[in-house]
């Protein structure tokens, strides 16, 4: 499979921080795109690139039966303890999105919240999630835009990264409409809406801490960096956060698209 090396370093850098401190920024998202997919019980849902598991809870509590996977098997294990604690029953598991182990035509709903946008192979993650889904099932992907809060913050680590293999996709393609129809909109009937899950506080030095240690990515970079160049990351951080100041809050735009889609045929 192509990106193989790749999506092995990927499955590193998720599980090499406690994401699901990082999750709780984005709880609106989840519940958002389970809302939007309108659960309905009884019926077989798959999440995928399910990180912490909070869309996979939700859409559990709301009757469906699902099936919840990520490429990171920390990030399995997180979100298995939680299930645990809260009583809730789903079946989780490590799979990737770009070359799945289900059957052809297995689930009712396929979802991803920021999830599969991050796999570098894209056509290979759209044929999946068409192969999975049912003839008029429904599926479902966030993705954040990129000239807003997110992707700002990713092209401030842009100087500090490698450069990614040729052909790689970027996650902020599948923000945009049109990129997302090229994907999916043969098999699909689409739907977007824009959203925008905010990210406040005060201090742009605990903000940026709070990425540095709890969300891969960043931990990852910063930490294969020499102190030099992470006192440069560092500042750059400190700049991308006041850049969102008012007054004595820091108020960080980060807009997202829903996709959703039924599945023809």
């Amino acid at each position: 499979m192509a990106f193989e090396e790749l999506t092995q370093r990927h499955a590193a850098v998720w599980s090499s921080a406690p994401f699901e401190n990082v999750a709780e920024l984005i709880t609106d998202m989840h519940a958002a795109l389970v809302d939007r997919l309108a659960p309905r019980e009884g019926e077989e849902w798959l999440d995928l690139g399910c990180g912490a598991g909070h869309v996979a809870f939700n859409a559990v509590r709301a009757g469906a039966v699902v099936t919840a996977s990520d490429l990171s098997p920390t990030l399995v294990e997180t979100a298995r303890s939680t299930a645990e604690e809260q009583g809730l029953e789903l079946t989780l598991e490590v799979a990737d999105c770009q070359d799945l182990h289900y059957d052809d035509a297995s689930f009712d709903v396929v979802s991803s919240s920021v999830g599969v946008i991050f796999a570098p192979d894209h056509a290979r993650v759209a044929s999946e999630l068409v192969r999975v889904c049912r003839p008029g099932g429904r599926v479902g992907l966030t993705a954040w835009r990129r000239d807003s809060g997110i992707g700002q913050m990713f092209a401030t680590w842009m100087p500090f990264l490698p450069t990614p293999p040729p052909g790689a996709g970027s996650p902020f393609q599948w923000g945009d409409e049109v990129y997302c129809r090229s994907m999916l909109g043969d098999a699909f009937e689409l739907s977007f809406e824009e959203l925008d899950s905010r990210h406040e506080g005060s201090d742009p030095v605990e903000m940026w801490e709070l990425y540095r240690v709890n969300y891969g990515p960043s931990y990852t970079l910063w930490n294969s960096l020499d102190e030099e160049r992470r006192a440069e990351l560092d500042e750059a951080m400190k700049a991308y956060f006041e850049g969102f100041r008012d007054g004595d809050r820091i108020d960080v735009e980060r807009k997202y698209i829903i996709v959703t889609g039924i599945r023809k045929g």
